[in-house]
């Protein structure tokens, strides 16, 4: 039956040769890993005009230069997020780079920036659509958590089916936003050129402004440069390319900072031009759909694809955060299971643990994620900086081809970002603090699973100087629950190991139930030693692991090995296991952690 459901709802099994067929086209790829970064255009530039309308309308103006200087930045992350494609083609992003350029802890604290970074992403983006949602059907508030709890598992479900069918369904919501975006601006720029909007709605550029500081437009800087999250995601997921991986990579990452580019200027361009002010109320991007085309189809078309892309942003989260956690499993900083392709070839390990994590910050913040957006945008602004880093010391250290323009690109880069990083601390220090708690955490964490693996590693290595004690012999423990065909079939195969050294143990409840198991078992097997317990507590594995413990110290003193025979009867049907108490599971569950005790389980198939 769960193989059945499984079927249904992610599909049949793929083989390990179908892997190349899997792999993303740059029109399916553009949309699954830009939908962050393009639905950051939603909110990036409001973000701008929130901290200047604090000096009034008049200070609005400076958004152009402002978004001007975002610009700059996004050119320069472009570039070198593209050199990082071609010089670390397996994937990783600034993971890869800042660990082989500036040290592991430093790769660690922009792998856990990001693993943190996109499980906000889809905690966000989710809450972010079900606030929609909401507010178009007030009916539905009070269920705000469990619609966001839904996008989770629906987005986690279309990408446990595999990335090029979770593409093929996510791809038309990103393009449609994309569409209705580049038709409002082209209408309000011809709005514009034609006289139609008035040059009254807005102050003109240099008009002076009193209180206007640096610190003030760094602050403005700081919170539009959120426009830029997720622009590292394509650098993560090279190998969901198709090949050539890197240079097909590389374009769809050009071809993102393109459409980001028009998409952010020309909507800062138009809420300046049109004199938007920021409203708790109303969008900016949704003011401008309503002066450009009024309440019509076409402005609802803006509002619903704006939704749809905020949600489906989450995406750009499963299909990065999968492969980042592979190359952290594959150092050994992660459990190596996250590294394992499930049935669709996917990384469902990692699917999974993102869809979970992502659920259980929706419940612990009940849908209100709004205060975690800071925390999201210098998430991603720590492993920025560490990149940029990383690459101007490998220029430094290479000397390629045209390395001083490398160096350069990277320089201007590593500036920016570290100023925008301060400005998220400094200004937004109230709502960023946790990164100070919990990327000490996650780092310890990853050291001492890595000091897990290499403690394992050193213990299953075979050492040649080693040699082992000769085993004398075979003792064998034989719990039982009374003479039934069961115990006979265990009994059967421990006198195939060790037919001298046996000995039957039985737990009772009851000392007359002990008496007469003892009386009947001497007549059936006089042969074989019967060694009766009682339980003062009514507890099987108490007595039971104390007298274990008693008959290894004494095999261990004279080489010998102890192995304990579980009798178990299987069920015909899978639900009559909850008919029985599962004593023996329980049993070899609890001796499994017995150092030098052999478990083993003989099975009886029951026939009806």
């Amino acid at each position: 039956m769960v193989t059945a459901l499984k079927r249904l709802l992610i599909g049949r099994p793929l083989k390990s040769t179908e892997l190349g067929e899997q792999k993303l086209s740059k029109t399916k790829a553009l949309a699954i890993l830009s939908s962050d970064a393009l639905s950051s255009v939603a909110y990036g530039p409001e973000q701008i005009l929130i901290v200047l309308v604090t000096l009034g309308a008049a200070a609005l103006w400076y958004s152009l230069p402002i978004a001007v200087g975002i610009l700059i930045l996004l050119i320069a992350l472009i570039l070198s997020y593209r050199q990082i494609i071609y010089a670390y083609p397996r994937g990783g992003g600034a993971y890869m780079v800042s660990r082989v350029n500036l040290g592991a802890d430093f790769g660690l604290i922009a792998g856990g920036s990001l693993l943190v970074d996109y499980i906000l992403t889809v905690a966000v983006s989710v809450s972010a659509g079900a606030d929609a949602i909401t507010s178009a059907f007030p009916i539905l508030h009070d269920h705000k958590v469990a619609i966001a709890v839904a996008f989770v598992l629906l987005i986690t479900l279309l990408n446990l089916r595999g990335i090029t069918e979770s593409a093929s369904i996510l791809a038309y919501p990103v393009y449609l936003f994309v569409f209705a975006l580049i038709i409002m601006i082209g209408v309000g720029l011809f709005n514009i050129s034609s006289g139609v909007v008035p040059a009254e709605n807005h102050t003109s550029i240099g008009t002076p402004v009193a209180g206007i500081s640096l610190f003030l437009l760094l602050k403005a800087f700081a919170s539009g440069s959120s426009a830029l999250t997720g622009v590292e995601a394509i650098s993560n997921a090279i190998p969901n390319f198709r090949d050539p991986a890197p240079k097909n990579a590389a374009k769809t990452l050009v071809s993102m900072g393109l459409i980001l580019a028009v998409l952010f200027s020309g909507i800062t361009f138009l809420a300046y031009y049109y004199g938007i002010t920021p409203s708790a109320r109303e969008t900016v991007v949704s003011q401008i759909a309503s002066q450009t085309f009024g309440r019509n189809w076409m402005y609802y078309f803006i509002q619903g694809t704006t939704a749809l892309i905020l949600v489906f942003a989450a995406n750009t989260g499963y299909s990065a955060f999968p492969l980042l956690a592979v190359n952290l499993a594959r150092d050994k900083y992660l459990p190596r299971m996250l590294s394992n392709r499930g049935d669709r070839l996917v990384f469902s390990n990692g699917i999974v643990t993102l869809g979970v994590a992502a659920i259980i910050l929706i419940l612990i913040f009940k849908g209100n994620t709004e205060h975690l957006i800071p925390l999201y945008a210098v998430g991603v602004f720590i492993p920025f900086t560490l990149a940029q880093t990383g690459m101007m010391l490998k220029w430094l250290r290479e000397k390629p081809a045209n390395w001083v323009t490398k160096f350069i690109i990277n320089t201007i880069g590593t500036f920016i970002c570290f100023i925008v990083t301060m400005m998220f601390f400094i200004t937004k220090l109230t709502q960023v603090w946790p990164v100070f708690i919990f990327l000490p955490i996650i780092i310890i964490l990853f050291h001492q699973i890595r000091k897990h693996y290499e403690a394992v590693g050193e213990q299953l290595r075979i050492q040649e100087a080693a040699s082992a004690l000769p085993i004398q012999g075979n003792i064998i423990v034989l719990p039982v629950s009374g003479i039934t065909t069961v115990v006979e079939n265990s009994l059967n195969y421990a006198k195939s190991l060790s037919p001298d050294q046996i000995i039957a143990v039985y737990v009772g409840f009851d000392r007359e139930n002990i008496i007469k198991l003892e009386e009947k078992w001497k007549k059936v097997h006089p042969d074989i030693r019967i060694v009766t317990l009682y339980s003062y507590y009514r507890s099987i594995i108490g007595p039971l692991s104390k007298f274990i413990d008693f008959v290894n110290k004494k095999a261990n003193e004279n080489h010998y090995n102890v192995t304990v025979i579980i009798p178990q009867f299987i069920p015909k049907k899978g639900w009559h296991y909850f008919l029985h108490n599962q004593s023996s599971l329980m049993i070899r569950e609890f001796l499994l952690l017995r150092k030098n005790v052999v478990v083993s389980t003989v099975p009886f198939h029951l026939k009806k």
